[in-house]
């Protein structure tokens, strides 16, 4: 075999390298490493003259390995790959030196900085010798996809799929689609309708042949790898058939159950036992609450279509697809010692910013009207923003939305009752939309009292005769330098987001990881912002992290696009770093079945050993730490391949 010939590259990453590391200095040692062939320092690696430079002294130099040292393997590994591949070597006899991240983003120190960066070079020119070609494996695709979640990311999504031809299974836990965004009277900044906006889109989701709506449904189990999930979905009973329901009403209107917590009304009204959850709902079918329902029967007999079965069961149905959409959108912040310092469901004219959404909506339980409990209208109003958000004792995320929702409550006070005073109490204004910061100038010409400072705590403690029969809502006004006590006659509480209860479930599920705040992990910020670290399975909307209704729907469109992408190449690769068991070794003490992230590895019975399933794998290496009889290997991590790369990291430079 002829003594391999290594290529190393040195990225200055415009200045982001340069500065901090001497890259005359690191590319003089690369040199005098064994079985270097070539140095060559470059301003950008990832670019393609970068990419040319490799592909061109491959064939010049004959080269048989290739390193470049530049920024993360999460960031341009994929692009060098394919560099070195178009290169006709193969791509994994590659290996990246991190000098970004690791050596000159984390110290100001040049002389400490160009150590480690030949520390690191050396590791990766060492460890590359020791690495074999590595084949992918290519699978089929099956054109379907599943949508999980019918708000607006979910109905976006679904649309742009089926409307490009494919088959979409649109799974909603609730009996009508619509999400958050069916409560909404205006959106902002131009205060269209929100029905307007929406309801067409949901009647399209339900004539749409390439749809499948499988409404009161959960996912419940998923099996399988990109281009072949399968997916497991229980679809709660309905008790009124979706195919005989006309939508006709007399069942509703003969129930005898009314005093029955109505959650799209945010529990402000009563519904019946059965119900629609409100008049454009989509599918425009009723549907019974079990847990009220006296099962008198009248409901049957006054349905002339026969549509009414009170013993109907939940159905366990199984669909495969080879994309998944997650897009579970939110729940507003609701730990009630929180938004009890507020004085919510202490003082009856303290609402959420859902709960004035439905006073404000021409459907809801006021019709419109901005009331207090008692029928009168409000003289003063306060809005608090950042309930729950931006706060260490809370989410210290921002929401995103609570701004400028606050400025279009303050603006729908003044419309709706012209002489009120309303008030806005904010940490920050951020406006930071199309069409915002104009909006926010509009609100000003309103005369809506802006106070900077979040309000502190709300209470009905009079210390004046102005402030009798008052909600007293106290604040540091940091542009005053003092503490005010406001008295208004409603209190509405822009509530921030929080990842949907369902997300922990999902994510056990499918595999999902979670950041921090509790909200589905993206594979990379600004280079994958919809895909996850599990090939086949994207997110979208509020659940991968807060936004208004534009970032939403245009982050829906990405995730469609994504899947379309995938299903048109009709097969995909998948990686090649995948792990294999030794049978002989394996002591079928299912270790690493019970550790694998990714479900992954099946016991083989014919065997009595483990056996990876390559197509599922994802290369994390759990099952190779957890093996305590060193059954399990890992391509691209093997040991001899580790330890080359701890000498080069020890060597001295």
């Amino acid at each position: 075999m002829s003594e391999p010939r290594i290529g190393v590259y040195v990225c200055h990453c415009g200045t982001n390298i340069s500065q901090t590391v001497d890259i005359a200095d690191v590319c003089g040692f690369s040199k005098t490493l064994a079985n270097v062939a070539l140095v060559k320092e470059y301003k950008y690696m990832c670019s393609d003259p970068g990419q040319e430079t490799i592909k061109v002294d491959v064939e010049k130099n004959k080269l048989t390995h290739i390193v470049v040292s530049s920024c993360s393997p999460l960031m341009h590994e994929g692009t060098f790959r394919g560099a070195v591949e178009n290169a006709g070597l193969n791509e994994y006899l590659f290996q990246m030196a991190n000098i970004r991240e690791h050596v000159s983003w984390v110290t100001e120190d040049k002389i400490k900085a160009t150590e480690k960066a030949k520390k690191l070079i050396a590791a990766a020119v060492r460890r590359v010798v020791k690495h074999q070609p590595l084949k992918p494996t290519e699978v089929d695709i099956n054109p379907d996809t599943v949508v999980i979640g019918g708000g607006i990311a979910g109905i976006e999504a679904a649309l742009t799929i089926a409307n490009a031809g494919k088959k979409v299974y649109l799974v909603e836990k609730d009996s009508t689609i619509g999400g958050h965004m069916a409560k909404f009277d205006k959106t902002f900044p131009t205060l269209d309708c929100a029905a307007c906006i929406l309801t067409p889109k949901m009647v399209s989701i339900a004539q749409n042949r390439n749809i499948e709506l499988m409404t009161l449904s959960e996912v419940e189990e998923i099996k399988g790898f990109v281009g072949n999930f399968t997916v497991k979905i229980r679809k709660k009973a309905r008790y009124v058939d979706e195919e005989l329901c006309t939508g006709c009403g007399d069942c509703e209107k003969f129930c005898p159950v009314k005093n029955v917590p109505n959650e799209f009304e945010e529990n402000l009204s009563n519904k019946k036992a059965i119900y629609r959850a409100f008049p454009q709902a989509v599918p425009a079918v009723y549907a019974i609450d079990m847990a009220y329902c006296k099962r008198c029967g009248v409901c049957v007999k006054k349905c002339g279509k026969n549509a009414i079965n009170l013993d109907a069961k939940d159905e366990v149905l199984e669909v495969r697809a080879g994309n998944i959409i997650v897009a579970t959108g939110y729940d507003l912040y609701d730990n009630k010692k929180y938004l009890e310092k507020y004085g919510y469901n202490t003082y009856e004219n303290v609402l959420t910013s859902l709960e004035f959404e439905r006073y404000t909506h021409a459907s809801g339980p006021t019709g419109g009207k901005v009331v207090k409990k008692d029928g009168t209208e409000p003289e003063a109003v306060a809005i608090l923003h950042c309930v729950g958000s931006r706060d260490v004792n809370a989410n210290e995320h921002c929401s995103r939305i609570c701004c400028m929702q606050s400025l279009k409550f303050g603006h729908l006070v003044k419309e709706k009752v012209p002489g009120a005073e309303v008030y806005n109490l904010y940490i920050d204004i951020r406006a930071f939309g199309k069409g915002y910061e104009e909006f926010y100038k509009r609100c000003i010409h309103e005369d809506i009292h802006f106070i900077r400072g979040k309000g502190a705590e709300v209470i009905d403690t009079a210390l004046t005769k102005d402030e009798q029969g008052k909600l007293i809502i106290k604040v540091e006004d940091t542009l005053l330098g003092e503490i005010r006590r406001i008295p208004v006659d409603m209190v509405i509480l822009s509530i921030g987001m929080e990842p949907s209860k369902s997300a922990s479930r999902i994510a056990s599920s499918l595999s999902l990881s979670r950041s921090k705040d509790g909200f589905f992990l993206e594979k990379h910020p600004k280079l994958a912002p919809v895909a996850t670290a599990t090939d086949g399975i994207y997110v979208a909307g509020a659940a991968q992290g807060p936004k208004d209704i534009p970032d939403t729907v245009a982050q829906a469109n990405a995730a469609a696009g994504a899947v379309l992408s995938i299903i048109n190449k009709g097969r995909v690769l998948l990686e090649s770093v995948t792990s294999t068991v030794e049978s002989s070794k394996c002591a079928g003490c299912k270790l690493c079945i019970s550790v694998c992230p990714y479900q992954a590895i099946e016991f083989s019975d014919e065997d009595k050993a483990s056996r990876i399933i390559e197509a599922m794998c994802k290369g994390c290496g759990t099952c190779v730490a957890v093996c305590p009889s060193g059954a399990i290997t890992q391509k691209g991590y093997l040991d001899g391949q580790i330890f080359e790369e701890i000498e080069g990291i020890l060597q001295k430079v």
